[in-house]
């Protein structure tokens, strides 16, 4: 089965999350007052905070779900679901908080396109059919 240009970027996009923590820990640990742990904060959802190597182990996180997108294993559809689920969860507090203007169109656009990459892997037809039309290998 082919897989959709949607499924195809949602993939990309949690390789491209894994690389910008990658690169956030080996900044840290070249050059520890190069960059700051919060950086990545969007992405890691409160584990900032335990330092570079948390940025390492999450960033793989990431990476192994988009590589498990991209080669149309359906843990990684329930994965992506429920770490864009955490991170919709993560933003309503900083939106009920946020200052009118710029920063609650930020965080109500994040959320916005959390919830459609969510709802898109639950109930596109074409993700459906990709997953449900895959032989079940490793």
């Amino acid at each position: 089965m082919r897989r959709s240009a949607g499924l195809t970027a949602i993939s990309v996009l949690f390789g491209l999350a894994a690389v910008y923590l990658w690169t956030i820990c080996a900044l840290k640990l070249v050059a520890p007052e190069a960059i700051s742990l919060m950086s990545g904060a969007q992405l890691m959802y409160g584990l900032e905070l335990a330092g570079p190597y948390m940025a390492l182990l999450v960033g793989t996180g990431w990476a192994l779900i988009g590589w498990g997108l991209f080669r149309l294993h359906n843990w990684a559809r329930w994965a992506a679901m429920l770490v864009m689920v955490v991170g919709i969860a993560w933003l309503v507090p900083k939106i009920s908080i946020a200052e009118l203007g710029v920063p609650v169109f930020w965080y109500g656009l994040q959320i916005a396109l959390r919830a459609a990459a969510a709802w898109y892997l639950a109930q596109a037809p074409s993700v459906i059919d990709a997953f449900v039309g895959k032989s079940p290998t490793l």
